[in-house]
């Protein structure tokens, strides 16, 4: 009886998130085309607003851990369900993300993203995706920013496997700036698929931000290190008993200073 009836409330709160989405959308439709920061400032007052609802439709809490940086960086984070979207998005100054084109024509979510200052790319064409998207964050906005992508270019549930993209590596080269990564356990409670939420506290743990200049290997060994460390921690602090997974760093370099 207790599934059926969060179950119920999870279909409830999808519906409702979506709605909320629609009337944003429309009665600040205005907003995001005339000022220069409408789209942003709406996105985050979302964000927010869905956050609250999740915490008394579902039971589901937010906790942020760590500094989000005020700076101009980039992060580099787990993605783990939709949520981590808003949830990272909400915290920090000037967020760009790196998204897919195809999301460009998502009624309201394109727009609005577009008009937030994410970078669309291909994924389908590989490596003109990457050259694409390094020529757009290098022609993009002036003001100091946090660009922010997916390494894994997809979402990943937290007990699976899957490899980080070399076009994190690219654009970590091209910006020159530190590199902040960003563990999550979201997908214990707000699964990849499906309608079903679990009530509990999801947490995102910004981490010490990596230096510009790093080996393109050391870098991505650093990245891919932290994230999956930390984020299988906080899945088994949820409750989620996740094995022990093979350190991706050479036994000669241990783990990250």
């Amino acid at each position: 009886m207790t599934y059926t009836i969060q179950w119920i409330r999870s279909l409830l709160f999808s519906m409702t998130m979506y709605v909320m989405m629609l009337v944003f959308g429309i009665v600040f439709l205005p907003y995001a085309l005339i000022h220069p920061n409408g789209a942003r400032h709406t996105c985050r007052m979302y964000a927010r607003s869905v956050m609250w609802l999740a915490g008394w439709m579902i039971g589901l809490r937010f906790e942020f851990r760590g500094t989000p940086p005020t700076f101009g960086c980039m992060v580099a984070a787990k993605h783990q369900s939709f949520m981590d979207v808003m949830a990272i998005y909400q915290v920090m100054p000037r967020p760009r993300f790196i998204m897919k084109r195809l999301l460009l024509w998502a009624p309201v979510l394109g727009l609005f993203a577009y008009r937030a200052g994410c970078i669309p790319v291909d994924r389908g064409k590989k490596g003109q995706a990457i050259k694409d998207m390094l020529a757009r964050v290098q022609s993009g906005d002036q003001e100091p920013g946090q660009l922010c992508i997916y390494p894994q270019g997809t979402r990943v549930a937290p007990d699976a496997v899957a490899p980080y993209k070399k076009g994190t590596a690219a654009l970590y080269v091209q910006l020159n700036q530190p590199c902040v990564p960003v563990a999550t356990n979201v997908g214990v409670f707000w699964p990849k698929r499906g309608i079903y939420r679990k009530p509990g506290t999801a947490v995102f743990e910004f981490l010490p931000a990596l230096p510009p200049g790093l080996l393109l290997r050391q870098f991505m060994q650093q990245i891919e290190y932290d994230i999956e460390l930390h984020s299988n921690l906080l899945a088994r602090e949820a409750g989620l008993m996740i094995p022990e997974r093979p350190n991706p760093l050479p036994k000669s370099e241990g783990p990250p200073v």
